[in-house]
């Protein structure tokens, strides 16, 4: 079954709109992990608006399941990852302010340097993922520049879903079977939600892992964190 990574940004929000330590980021992953999320996600920016540094650092020690750590590849984030050797390193194009990621990396122009930070971590042992649209040469250069998976930014199927759902999941379908054919392992994520996560997984059978936080932490504003990771979970069955 496609595995359930609950990314905790949107917890480390809350808390730093008000100060000290509530809630308390650590006892929210391990909670997710004890309601049945398969991993934690996090993205530590560069201003920390969200996931502190030190966050990353106290949930090395401490989590069960898989530990993914998304990013742009800084020096310091490098540093980090490295320091912290989590199941997963993803790779993201972002800018330092940039508010949320909005894109796939252009492989083919950024294949010496993403070679390069690619091997840098799989030497340290670390699983490794690229963000990637559904476009077919952006996949075929992911492979070359040696990562052992692609995550596909799923905005575009999130956006087009409520209004042609075969439409939208078709490059999809197609981005996943090159990558298949590449050997390449297959995460997904940007806007999945309880809304369009059950058709994406029934027409994907092959993910590996779906990272989700904004819709997640929304609705268990509603449901409860236990009942909304359950119902994620129903819907990857």
């Amino acid at each position: 079954m496609t595995k359930l990574s609950v990314n905790i940004n949107k917890v480390a929000t809350l808390r730093n709109a008000r100060g000290g330590n509530n809630p308390d980021v650590i006892k929210v992953a391990l909670d997710c992990e004890a309601f049945g999320a398969d991993g934690i996600t996090v993205h530590p920016r560069p201003d920390e608006r969200h996931i502190r540094r030190t966050d990353v650092l106290d949930l090395r020690g401490v989590l069960h399941t898989e530990f993914n750590i998304e990013g742009y590849p800084t020096e310091s984030f490098i540093d980090l990852v490295l320091k912290v050797k989590p199941t997963q390193v993803t790779l993201v194009p972002d800018k330092p302010d940039q508010l949320t990621s909005n894109a796939g990396w252009d492989t083919k122009a950024n294949l010496e340097f993403l070679t390069e930070v690619l091997d840098e971590f799989k030497k340290a042992g670390i699983r490794t993922s690229v963000f990637v649209s559904t476009d077919l040469e952006m996949l075929d250069f992911a492979a070359k520049a040696g990562t052992d998976r692609v995550e596909l930014y799923t905005e575009p199927y999130a956006s087009m879903y409520p209004k042609n759902a075969e439409q939208a999941i078709a490059p999809f379908v197609e981005a996943a079977r090159r990558a298949r054919s590449l050997g390449l392992g297959l995460n997904a994520g940007h806007d999945l939600s309880l809304v369009n996560l059950a058709y994406m997984a029934k027409c994907i059978p092959w993910l590996d892992e779906v990272s989700i936080g904004h819709a997640l932490i929304c609705d268990a504003l509603y449901l409860g964190l236990k009942n909304t990771i359950e119902e994620y979970k129903k819907c990857l069955r």
